[in-house]
């Protein structure tokens, strides 16, 4: 999974032709780090349908703020270059498979 940043968010996930999965993460988060082995998994699972990418909130606070990220992890599904569902916290990765799968097909 590839960090990005500011800089990049809108060309990595605005303008991306398929569904990007962003985790706003923090170097500093417990459940972020235990998480990241979960969505490296899912990402090579899913790396035909989605896009996974990481945005740590410390470096990049304005898109925090621009998507109302209040706690980490929050992983926030961008379809067509807008937020269409988020779920905040880490959760095992068959919630999180099932929760992919009905949002990229």
């Amino acid at each position: 999974m590839r960090q990005i940043n500011s800089d990049e968010f809108e060309s990595t996930v605005i303008e991306s032709g398929k569904p990007v999965l962003v985790d706003f993460t923090a170097t500093w988060c417990g459940p972020c780090q235990r998480l990241a082995p979960t969505l490296e998994a899912l990402s090579q699972e899913l790396g035909e349908k989605a896009t996974f990418v990481k945005v740590d909130i410390d470096e990049s606070p304005n898109l925090a703020e621009q998507y109302g990220v209040e706690g980490v992890p929050t992983l926030m599904l961008f379809k067509g270059g807008e937020p269409v569902d988020r779920k905040v916290g880490g959760l095992p990765k068959p919630v999180l498979a099932g929760w992919l799968s009905s949002l990229v097909g």
